[in-house]
């Protein structure tokens, strides 16, 4: 399922509301578009991501492959990537995807479109993690 949130051309460095936190589960992923940026949402092992969903190297969605651990696989080829970071893991892929900022401010998940903002590695944590999920924390997530 995709959801289509857009903007009306809004600073690219502000971030939506993507989903509640409940509409992903633990191991999941999904695909929404930001101003017609696709960009794939994944909650694993307690924290959340958000990439480019488009695999690098064949073009399809990475929304509609599994996710494993800190990784998402293409569901084409078998190219696996880094959550944290947008790295290819295994080939057929050899360059990364983008990822971005992410956050969670009370239910809501929320994420950026500013590439330059996003920080690898640091992830948006789980509202039951413990972490501050307030609009003054304005976090990207927490060190792992």
């Amino acid at each position: 399922m995709n959801h289509r949130i857009v903007t009306n051309g809004t600073a690219p460095k502000e971030f939506h509301r993507v989903c509640g936190v409940a509409d992903l589960v633990d191991g999941q992923a999904l695909g929404v578009e930001i101003d017609d940026e696709p960009v794939v949402v994944v909650h694993t092992q307690g924290e959340y991501f958000a990439l480019r969903d488009v695999c690098s190297h064949a073009e399809v969605a990475l929304s509609d492959g599994e996710v494993d651990g800190c990784a998402i696989e293409c569901w084409l080829h078998g190219s696996r990537f880094d959550l944290r970071t947008g790295e290819p893991l295994e080939l057929p892929a050899i360059e990364p995807v983008q990822t971005y900022p992410i956050r969670v401010v009370g239910e809501d998940v929320q994420v950026a479109l500013d590439p330059a903002g996003a920080q690898a590695g640091n992830p948006a944590k789980s509202p039951s993690s413990g972490a501050r999920n307030d609009k003054e924390s304005s976090q990207h997530g927490s060190e792992q």
